[in-house]
Parts: C-alpha cells; structure tokens; sequence
C-alpha cells in the first residue's frame, strides 16, 4: 500500500512540476506566436508602404493560415513560421546544455519552438508538392520568456545569452527582418545536369515548364545550421 501512495504522489509532484511548467512554456510560445503575427502584419504594412509606385510583384504579402502558421512573401520567396504544439526538451549533446541558465535548473530547458522556413513562392503558386524549403532559423522560447535563435550564421545568436534576455516584440522584429534578408540573398542555382537530364511522361504532361522536377534554394548543396552553404568540393 505504501508503494502504491509513493507512486500516487510522485504523478501529482510531476503534474504539480513538469507538467505545469509545460502548460507555461506552450503559453509564453503561444504568445509570442501572436506577436510574430503582429510584427509580420506591421513589417509588411510598412515596407510596401516604403516601396511605392514600384512593381507590385515584389510587394509583400501576409497571410494568416492557421493558429500555429503564418506566412509572408517576399517577392518570389515565401517565409512560413510555424510554431509547434508541444514542448521539447533539449538532447544531451546540445551545446544548450552547458549554458549556467540551464546548468543552474534544469526546468530551464525545456522549450517552445517557433520555425521559420524559406520556400519559393513558385513551389506554391504551382502546387510543386515535392518542392524543398529551409529550415533557416528556430526561436526557442522557455517558462521565463528566455530565448535564443538556432540557424544561420547571420540569425544565430550564442548559447550564453540564454537566460539574459527575454523576448519581446523588438527581439521578433530582428529575427523576422534577418530571416527576410537572409532569404533574399539566399539565391536559387541552376541544379546539376545529370539530375534533369531525364523526365517522365508525366512530367511532360503536367507542363515541363511549371519545373515540376524537385526545385529548391543551392539545390546539389549541404545545409548545416551552423554556417553558410558548403559544397562537396569545399568539404574535402
């Protein structure tokens, strides 16, 4: 019986614990979700207002898809944030882990994630299913509105500020505005040769010049997270 009572008591210490720094975290991402709503909505406001009497192909546009995506486009590109549903904890290899922030709680590590992906608005326009986007940056979000931002070399920030910064709207509208920069100079290649050189029948039927082979950004390249594209050739 007393085993039984100690088990009892450890499900209502983990719900009272775990389970209710979870609820706050999904909260604080949540929240700042909304915002990045807030900011996407007044960001292309702005810069179309900016932008005048020029082409109105490259005037952005925003939409709002779902409680958990939204996304702009940005002349041909497209920038879709999806926040998760659920709450991560980081693996044991994560450079996150020997921060102080985490060292010092370990509750501290458990985050919300909102992910920003580039695709090219074509691969939409043209229902191009199997069409590749980027993963160029994800915001982790904690229970005390701590963050950081894992990607890119010109979006990341270093693991020791987590903990000494909360996120705020001014914090989403650099990542926002950086991940639109980033996307801009991250220019679509010329894919190899040998890798269309053959198409299908049904290739031909569905229109060969909708590019209905798989298309996307530096297309025959590496994309590492931590640094800018590395060929096969600069790897050796």
């Amino acid at each position: 019986m007393s085993d039984q009572n100690d088990k009892k008591q450890e499900i209502i210490t983990t719900l009272k614990e775990k389970s209710l720094l979870k609820q706050k975290v999904y909260d604080n991402t949540f929240e700042s979700f909304c915002n990045v709503k807030e900011v996407l909505k007044g960001l292309t406001k702005e810069l179309n207002g900016n932008l005048g009497g020029a082409d109105p192909r490259i005037r952005l546009e925003y939409t709002d898809r779902s409680n958990f995506d939204a996304q702009i486009k940005v002349a041909g590109d497209i920038l879709l944030f999806s926040m998760h549903s659920n709450i991560f904890q980081f693996d044991r290899e994560h450079p996150a882990w020997k921060t102080p922030y985490i060292q010092k709680n370990k509750y501290n590590a458990y985050s919300g994630i909102i992910n920003i992906y580039n695709f090219l608005a074509d691969s939409f326009r043209y229902s191009r299913q199997d069409d590749l986007g980027y993963l160029i940056a994800r915001v982790f979000i904690n229970h005390e509105k701590q963050y950081f931002v894992e990607g890119k070399r010109q979006m990341g920030m270093l693991f020791t500020n987590f903990g000494n910064e909360e996120i705020t709207k001014q914090s989403l509208q650099l990542i926002i505005s950086t991940a639109i920069q980033y996307s801009l100079e991250f220019d679509l290649l010329v894919p190899p040769y040998d890798a269309v050189k053959i198409a299908t029948v049904g290739q031909a039927e569905a229109k060969i010049q909708h590019s209905r082979v798989i298309t996307g950004k530096r297309l025959g390249f590496q994309f590492n997270s931590d640094d800018v594209l590395i060929s096969e050739t600069q790897k050796t």
